[in-house]
């Protein structure tokens, strides 16, 4: 994976108006994709596919989970705080985030040739019994 920052923490004078306004004033979603493949106790499993010029709109990041590309692709992202960056990702590229609490902002658009395909597993949080097990 290589990632180019394109414009700066704090810097909103080259963000498109339209992608200012959905940031203000749309909901923004908690959910890591548009497809959830698999959810338990303990986990979901999010399919993430993009097809060349679509974008996955402002997520709201507030869990761990961790993800692998299954294609490769040329995608740029837009945080929450101004920041854009191009990020290249190959085949097999993975990556782990602990974002609980965090709560920070992005979205992700494929501007290459081919589909992206990213499989996401976000870590749920459950609360465990507090309570002592005996065997005899």
């Amino acid at each position: 994976m290589q990632c180019v920052e394109l414009n700066p923490t704090g810097n909103f004078d080259p963000w498109e108006q339209e992608r200012i306004d959905e940031l203000l004033h749309q909901e923004i979603k908690n959910s890591l994709s548009d497809r959830l493949v698999f959810e338990n106790d303990g986990i979901k499993l999010w399919d993430l596919r993009l097809l060349p010029g679509e974008r996955l709109s402002f997520r709201r990041h507030n869990v761990n989970y961790g993800w692998v590309c299954t294609t490769g692709g040329l995608l740029i992202t837009r945080y929450g705080n101004g920041k854009i960056d191009m990020i290249k990702l190959n085949q097999g590229d993975t990556e782990y985030f602990e974002n609980k609490g965090k709560n920070y902002v992005n979205d992700l658009e494929n501007i290459g040739e081919d589909t992206v395909v990213i499989n996401i597993l976000e870590y749920k949080h459950t609360k465990k019994a507090s309570s002592v097990q005996y065997c005899d």
